[in-house]
């Protein structure tokens, strides 16, 4: 469906919501995890920084190649987030406590149980699908970036270079490619040379990262982040130092999203119905001011036209009588000369 056609029909119903029809956040508390749904444990402890799968997802994910190689590791020396072209970045963290040298983590989506974006989008254009991945349905978004300001992780990302059909960008867990079969885990985990990624259902990986902590307590802290942030999340941590340390947020809290903004967002539908209302004002304006400025700007022309018509008539005007006044003078010089040379000569003759 295109925008305009879901903004003219959801105009149509907007009058029902703007009489007071009661309504709900589309997207509350729809989301909860799905049982063998899959992720990604991420070992901390393990990763080298080699940005091999930075590079990995950009292939797959058929990417715009980034303005510096991935080989290039000078991009570590300063912090960076994911964009509309890049799903994932490794960030390097040096000098910790308890850290003999620089830490690495990788960040994307987290792909949540309970998606704070899927709540705060009423028109459910992000989707927690079954095997785990959180998607964004293009077909259906109307570009309100609701679901940028709700992520608590700051992961949608939008084309701002695209006027005509931006899109909201992010980390997919690659489960469009893994659910037609053209991949069988996402493509940073395929390509990571160290093991510091695993694929598999959320189950399991949990009980690895649990057996993890038990044979190796001395390397690890004792929590596995992700499994109860924000009601959880599909991709999974593990850590030797804080994770406050590598750039984690500690302060989420276990509440999963849906339930902090169902009612902030309840009253979302009827701004969605009186929305179409209030543009095609502000698109009445917008016009209206548009052929005020036309009009003025062509009369503005005209005036212009006219004044530098009426000045360079007078210009010719003056420039013609001035030709006139020097004609008439230089014929009166001529004659006066051809008079005086006429009685000169008839004084000579008569001499």
């Amino acid at each position: 469906m295109l925008r305009r056609t879901f903004l003219g029909l959801l105009g149509a119903a907007g009058v029902g919501a703007a009489l007071g029809k009661s309504a709900h956040a589309a997207g509350n508390k729809q989301f909860a995890g799905h049982p063998g749904s899959c992720g990604v444990l991420f070992d901390a402890t393990r990763c080298i920084g080699c940005r091999r799968c930075e590079a990995g997802c950009n292939k797959v994910n058929e990417l715009p190649a980034p303005a510096r190689p991935f080989d290039d590791l000078s991009v570590l020396d300063v912090k960076r987030r994911t964009d509309a072209k890049t799903y994932t970045v490794v960030n390097r963290y040096d000098k910790l406590p308890g850290a003999a040298g620089p830490v690495f983590r990788k960040n994307q989506c987290q792909h949540c149980l309970e998606p704070a974006c899927a709540s705060a989008c009423f028109v459910r254009a992000f989707t927690k699908t079954e095997q785990g991945g959180v998607v964004w349905d293009g077909s259906v978004c109307v570009g309100c970036r609701y679901c940028m300001i709700a992520c608590p992780f700051d992961i949608p990302t939008f084309e701002y270079d695209e006027p005509l059909t931006p899109r909201i960008m992010k980390c997919t867990l690659c489960q469009p490619l893994i659910i037609t079969g053209k991949l069988a885990v996402p493509g940073c985990v395929s390509a990571c040379p160290v093991e510091a990624l695993v694929y598999g259902a959320r189950a399991d990986l949990l009980r690895i990262a649990r057996e993890r902590l038990r044979a190796l307590p001395g390397r690890y802290r004792n929590h596995i982040y992700g499994e109860q942030e924000m009601g959880g999340t599909s991709w999974l941590y593990l850590s030797g130092v804080p994770f406050k340390a590598i750039g984690m947020r500690e302060d989420l809290g276990i509440v999963p999203a849906p339930e902090m903004t169902s009612g902030a967002l309840g009253a979302v539908p009827i701004i969605a119905g009186l929305w179409p209302v209030l543009l095609t004002g502000i698109y009445a304006v917008s016009k209206r001011k548009d052929k005020i400025a036309h009009e003025e700007k062509v009369m503005a022309v005209s005036e212009a036209v006219a004044k530098a018509q009426e000045k360079a008539e007078a210009n010719l005007h003056r420039a013609l009588a001035k030709a006139e006044t020097e004609k008439k003078s230089a014929i009166e010089k001529e004659v006066k000369k051809a008079l005086e040379e006429a009685a000169k000569a008839q004084t000579q003759e008569g001499e």
